[in-house]
């Protein structure tokens, strides 16, 4: 057991007294300790790790400003530079076209990509070039003359023609912005990528509009024409309007004019010539010409009687 005197409280002289020198003297409490100890040591970091940023930041720069060799494959790489998401809500823009809603502004945001102009385009050549081939199948397989051949050469009009509009339309029109912007006419551009992405992405509502053509209702064929022409031919002309506008009015209208007639002529020609309805004949009309030409290479003498009986009269 501790005795009484142990237990009592002990006034510590020395403390007073230096309480007594520095009356203004405070003493900071723990968490205040901690505060300062946390505080430095993060400025310690910083000090210490700032030249590492730097040096990192130094380095992106750099790199950002190397550009590859237009013979290289890193050149043509960043042109693929997509993944599945980008690509189908681009194509989900192009099929919604949104008065207000630009297709460079907001889907494309400065990244575009020639991943899907490429393979829409590819798939709607093989489209056509199937599509057509099967509706002429389907629509002579009733007759007994008809020996099916599969049609090799229209893979390669179709590929032709869908290729030569997504590129040298772009082309065109990104080369008359540029003369315009020469000219010392106001006029904003997109790059040629830009154009070709949008011309391209434009025209994937066409690959289920030529699986749908083997319907043999020709008003429904003509009704889905004029729907794709329209979802497409908006998104052209929502997408190209703001930045041809701020020419001449003359000018501005005929280019649009020119976009959008080149665009219903591509849809139109091709839903003539891939799915166009063969000529009908009825069997009693073949066998009638045919023993007509027959007897006229027997008795030439008959028919020459007969025309000029028929002039006589």
């Amino acid at each position: 057991m501790a005795a009484p005197d142990e237990l009592k409280f002990h006034e510590f002289n020395e403390a007073m007294d230096l309480l007594a020198e520095n009356a203004d003297a405070t003493t900071p409490s723990i968490s205040e300790r901690q505060s300062h100890t946390t505080l430095n040591m993060s400025s310690s970091y910083n000090e210490e790790h700032e030249p590492d940023e730097e040096d990192d930041k130094t380095e992106l720069l750099s790199f950002q400003k190397k550009q590859s060799s237009f013979w290289t494959f890193e050149y043509y790489q960043a042109f693929f530079n997509v993944d599945t998401y980008q690509v189908l809500d681009r194509i989900k823009g192009s099929l919604l076209p949104l008065p207000g809603k630009n297709f460079v502004w907001h889907h494309l945001q400065n990244n575009p990509d020639l991943y899907g102009p490429f393979w829409i385009c590819a798939t709607l050549v093989f489209t056509l070039a199937i599509s057509g081939n099967l509706s002429n199948f389907l629509e002579k397989r009733g007759s007994s003359s008809f020996h099916y051949s599969p049609q090799f050469h229209k893979v390669t009009i179709a590929g032709i023609v869908i290729y030569c509009y997504a590129w040298l339309v772009p082309l065109g029109l990104w080369g008359y912005l540029q003369w315009r912007k020469g000219a010392h006419v106001t006029t904003d551009a997109y790059t040629f990528l830009e154009m070709v992405c949008i011309y391209g992405y434009s025209l994937f509502v066409y690959i289920p509009t030529a699986v749908l053509w083997l319907i043999p209702i020709l008003w429904l064929q003509w009704l889905l024409i004029i729907l794709a022409m329209g979802l497409s031919g908006s998104l052209l002309v929502l997408t190209f309007w703001p930045v041809i506008r701020s020419d001449t009015k003359p000018a501005a209208c005929a280019i649009m004019a020119i976009i959008v007639s080149l665009h219903i002529l591509l849809a139109i020609g091709c839903k003539l010539y891939f799915f166009q309805k063969p000529s009908i004949t009825s069997p009693a009309a073949t066998t009638y010409t045919t023993a007509a030409q027959q007897n006229r290479s027997i008795h030439p003498h008959l028919a020459t009687s007969s025309s000029t009986a028929a002039v006589g009269k």
